[in-house]
């Protein structure tokens, strides 16, 4: 009996790339998620105000925390964390470094333009932890298993870009039900799709996830904690660009890898599947 054959059903069904089954992933995952903040709901009465180190570890931390491990325990069960961490074998482009090169740009910018004297260590601290595990949880998701289910069913990888980002855009407009009003959440949908955009072409051309991960997890701590603290001076006004750069750029570069069609040969992972089915 080879390896394949030994893979338990639950492994073969996620095995067998279907694009219905990234959604499902994905909402399965986002019900979770919004179920562990609940949870955790009971413990926003006994917690400080926004600038509290306890009032980012309920509402971020703690919820995050536990979307991550249901991740990795998702991973775990389908065999997919070895190659989750594995060099890429689909090669970047050198134009895709902007991607990265427009998102750091400006996390530095934010972090450089932050009131330190106005905030706590301890805030400052459980901030980064939360961005940390946040694009921890949220890549591994879209840039992770969502590509590899994407690739896996044979779709080229400008498909595989705009689902992953679409359904990275997705996670983010439930806070519509959440109370978050209309306008608000529908700018947060555009930026986050076309955030997506760049975090899939920084996967593609440092062909590992580690780089989107990093890079996730600069800019939410950063965009929290400059808005709540601003630095006054030209600076902060530079760094407050940073949301319309990302949707610029991202909307840039998507045509470019639209045009050049991916350049996407089938990889290691579409021929698994393939011999799957």
């Amino acid at each position: 009996m080879n390896a394949i054959a030994r893979r338990s059903a639950w492994a073969r069904f996620w095995d067998r790339g279907r694009w219905w089954k990234a959604v499902v992933l994905a909402v399965g995952y986002l019900a979770l998620y919004e179920g562990a903040s609940f949870a955790f709901a009971p413990l926003v009465a006994s917690i400080g105000g926004p600038d509290s180190a306890s009032y980012v570890v309920v509402l971020f931390v703690l919820p995050i925390l536990v979307g991550g491990l249901i991740l990795v325990v998702f991973g775990a069960s389908v065999g997919w964390l070895r190659d989750l961490l594995a060099r890429q074998a689909l090669r970047g482009r050198g134009w895709m470094w902007i991607a990265i090169v427009a998102v750091l740009l400006f996390n530095l910018l934010r972090f450089a333009s932050i009131d330190y004297g106005r905030t706590t260590p301890t805030w400052v601290l459980a901030s980064l932890l939360a961005g940390l595990l946040i694009g921890f949880a949220e890549e591994v998701l879209t840039r992770g298993y969502v590509v590899r289910i994407m690739r896996s069913a044979g779709h080229g990888e400008v498909a595989v870009a705009l689902v992953s980002a679409a359904l990275f855009a997705l996670l983010h407009s439930v806070n519509l039900v959440t109370g978050q009003a209309f306008l608000p959440t529908l700018l947060q949908v555009v930026y986050t799709f076309f955030f997506g955009i760049l975090m899939y072409l920084a996967l593609r051309v440092t062909r590992t996830i580690i780089a989107p991960i990093l890079l996730h997890a600069s800019t939410d701590p950063s965009t929290l904690m400059q808005s709540s603290h601003p630095a006054p001076g030209a600076l902060t006004a530079l760094a407050g660009l940073g949301n319309i750069v990302v949707i610029v750029v991202g909307a840039v570069l998507l045509i470019v890898l639209i045009v050049s069609r991916g350049a996407a040969p089938r990889g290691p992972v579409a021929k698994v599947a393939e011999a799957l089915r």
